[in-house]
């Protein structure tokens, strides 16, 4: 059985940075990721614009991520957007992310990961996860079948909380989660030859009719005409989902598909739109809200808008809230101006959990808080920030809640995170 001192569970926006955090901390670091390219939501649900590292006028979140998003730009000749570092962040928050070339960050996140001397076993997922003798025991699946390692310190990044799941640690069951979006290009079409208004009364008669659902070509009941202006990309709903296993999963991508489909056959049937053509920019749907952790500390939505002050924060963070509905559309809540949220240590570690910790979008949160926090520029900051402690705790043999905190902090300064 090989042994590792840190083992990631899921190589996507959060675990891919946690990895590179561990390996260059000098933890033997393993990470085990379903698809065949790291990135999450960047690189398979075409949501490739990052966000939000700047607030006030200020950077808040650099490190790692911050260094792919950085020589990505600079490789693919992408630049900062205007109004990156603009005092006014309550400006059109999507103003302030940055467009990134997917393809080019994977690479170099690929590149990152082997830099750090990081196992990479892709294709791979966790079937069973049992703390025992001080390590975890975890059972894998790779293509030829099941097999066996061990870690000291496990982190999951599965941004579902599968191995939370899985090691029988308290994790919060959303009874309702927001609806996802299934990213694709729409081209082959001149705006300025269309009639964007009888295209919204086309699309309420084929809703009344049943031929199409009020989110297939929306957030909420009505025609979102973003979709036709930013040509696709993430403007629907797929709505009535649950990520968090593979049957549900399964039933989201279809969902997904068909909704595409609906909408492809309706907008070619609109003047203006008849060689309208869609260009799948994601191969999975994405998903904004699954389960969360149970952790030894829960943000608030309180907590969050006052940006409370924690003696563990590992990192800052900032977005509105922003609940995306079924039935009410986006649900938003800016933050007040100076204001930067906090993440705590707490958050990322599930109640009386033994060297395990989580980071991405299912850190300990309610609905409201974690609406915001599951944005990417935090789950990179998080998932450093359980990079830095797994290191620590695998090396030092205390667990995370144990280490120091002058410790970890010191090691993700090393590493050009910005602490709070």
């Amino acid at each position: 059985m090989e042994k590792f001192d840190v083992a990631v569970m899921g190589g996507g926006t959060a675990g891919l940075i946690a990895a590179i955090q561990s390996g260059r901390a000098g933890a033997k670091t393993v990470l085990i990721e379903k698809n065949g390219i790291c990135g999450g939501t960047m690189t398979l649900c075409g949501i490739n614009n990052p966000g939000l590292f700047d607030a006030w006028g200020k950077q808040i979140i650099k490190g790692i991520g911050w260094e792919l998003i950085t020589a990505s730009l600079a490789l693919s000749g992408g630049k900062l957007p205007e109004r990156f570092l603009d005092p006014d962040s309550n400006h059109k928050h999507w103003e302030h992310q940055i467009e990134v070339n997917p393809l080019v960050y994977a690479a170099l996140g690929d590149q990152a990961l082997l830099d750090a001397g990081v196992d990479v076993w892709f294709h791979t997922m966790p079937g069973a996860l049992k703390f025992a003798g001080n390590l975890w025991q975890i059972t894998l699946c790779d293509k030829d079948g099941l097999y066996e390692i061990a870690s000291k310190v496990v982190i999951d990044c599965t941004g579902d909380a599968n191995a939370v799941k899985m090691a029988q640690l308290p994790c919060v069951e959303r009874s309702h989660t927001q609806p996802g979006t299934y990213s694709v290009y729409a081209e082959n079409f001149d705006l300025e030859k269309v009639d964007l208004s009888a295209v919204q009364q086309a699309f309420d008669t084929a809703v009344a009719r049943g031929e199409l659902f009020p989110d297939d070509l929306c957030w909420g009941k009505n025609f979102n005409l973003g979709f036709l202006k930013a040509r696709g990309r993430n403007k629907n709903h797929i709505c009535n989902i649950n990520g968090s296993t593979s049957c549900g999963k399964t039933n989201m991508e279809i969902a997904g598909r068909s909704s595409l489909l609906r909408t492809l056959q309706f907008l070619r049937q609109q003047p203006g739109l008849e060689n309208l053509e869609f260009r799948l920019t994601a191969s999975e749907c994405g998903v904004r809200e699954t389960r969360v952790i149970l952790g030894e500390h829960t943000i608030t939505r309180q907590e969050y808008m006052t940006g409370t002050k924690y003696p563990d924060a590992v990192c800052n963070a900032f977005y509105q809230i922003d609940v995306h509905d079924a039935e009410q559309g986006l649900i938003s809540e800016k933050l007040a101006p100076g204001v930067v949220p906090q993440v705590p240590l707490r958050a990322l570690i599930p109640k009386n959990s033994r060297n395990f910790l989580a980071a991405g979008r299912i850190i300990s949160s309610d609905p409201f808080a974690n609406s915001a926090l599951r944005v990417q520029a935090v789950c990179m900051a998080s998932g450093q920030a359980a990079g830095a402690v797994a290191a620590l705790s695998a090396a030092s043999g205390k667990t995370p809640l144990e280490l120091p905190r002058d410790e970890w902090r010191k090691v993700l300064s090393d590493h050009n995170a910005l602490l709070p």
